[in-house]
């Protein structure tokens, strides 16, 4: 067992692990750096994936892929997934990295994991936590959403690693094969603020994707009057969950892009990122006004209606659009 593994907690599974990650290793990566290098911000409605009967509607980047762009951005980096056939084979391979002293990545359910608080497990596939050693048959586990070390049976955590349904984890797990000796930030931090800017802002033509996916819920949300009225409650609600519950949410993904913004101005020193990060914390404050609004909204409480909402969403997207086409414009001078 890795004795001397430091846990910090995080806003976010997947940031947290890799940040931890990074940090076991010798590189000083916060949380919101390896978020914004990762060009983990995003928003997307995608209807064809169900969360509890219910489209879903994404903050950030899919699962893995912060950790897959950050891999391929950052030169030297180098990051392995595996993926098991069965619930033998991935904890054979688990428990033999374990025993040469490695810490290793997981994708679990949170429904699975008995540390959880029963209020809190749900059916949601896209989990990230650190294995860093095992005892007595339980595993030791660095979980970023935990402020303290927890642990687990072994067959809690495979039924959590290969659980079924929308993301489905199949086993996967993930460990550097390679790290850098330092990373170049003058290099990687500017492509990363081209690629945010581009899946999110004016040149994207996907309509579910970035502002163009905002703008599209936001005429769902207008809509909402026509039709059965216990579902728009509820679709609502869904919005508020997925957005303040699962994971840091909308609100707190541009929080932490803001956080980023900041520390990438102060170690290129640009007062466009400084000044672009403070922007970006207003707009986070903006998602959780209108966050509120679809609580009021579906608790049938308050006096706002459907197009308040909707436009509430709108104005949302405009600042945010603001704050893209600002960043676009970045160059190192």
């Amino acid at each position: 067992m890795t004795e001397k593994f430091e846990h910090r907690q995080a806003a976010h599974c997947e940031t947290g692990v890799i940040s931890n990650l990074m940090r076991h290793h010798g590189i000083d990566m916060s949380e919101p750096m390896a978020f914004g290098i990762a060009s983990g911000m995003t928003f997307a409605y995608i209807g064809i994936v169900k969360i509890n009967g219910m489209p879903l509607m994404a903050y950030r980047m899919p699962p893995r892929m912060i950790l897959k762009l950050l891999s391929k951005r950052i030169d030297g980096l180098d990051i392995r997934f595996e993926k098991f056939r069965s619930e033998a084979e991935g904890q054979q391979a688990l428990d033999a990295k374990l025993a040469q002293g490695d810490v290793v990545g997981l994708q679990t359910s949170v429904f699975f994991l008995p540390y959880f608080p029963k209020e809190m497990r749900f059916h949601f596939n896209a989990h990230n936590l650190l294995v860093y050693g095992k005892e007595n048959g339980h595993y030791k586990i660095s979980d970023p959403v935990f402020s303290h070390l927890v642990e687990t049976d072994e067959k809690s955590l495979q039924q959590a690693r290969f659980a079924r349904g929308a993301l489905a984890p199949k086993g996967t797990m993930y460990y550097p094969v390679k790290l850098p000796k330092e990373i170049q930030y003058e290099k990687v931090i500017p492509k990363a603020l081209k690629f945010t800017c581009r899946v999110n802002g004016r040149k994207n033509p996907m309509p579910f994707c970035g502002i163009n996916g905002m703008k599209m819920i936001a005429k769902k949300i207008e809509k909402l009057h026509k039709g059965d009225q216990r579902f728009a409650r509820l679709f609502l609600g869904h919005i508020v969950r997925m957005q303040e519950e699962i994971g840091t949410g909308g609100a707190g993904f541009r929080f932490m892009y803001g956080a980023f913004l900041q520390e990438a101005g102060e170690k290129l020193n640009s007062r466009l990122l400084l000044d672009t990060s403070k922007e970006m914390i207003n707009v986070g404050d903006e998602w959780r006004q209108f966050a509120l609004l679809c609580a009021r909204m579906s608790k049938e409480r308050g006096e706002q209606n459907y197009a308040d909402i909707a436009n509430k969403l709108r104005d949302v997207a405009q600042m945010e659009l603001a704050v893209y086409d600002e960043l676009s414009g970045f160059k190192i001078t």
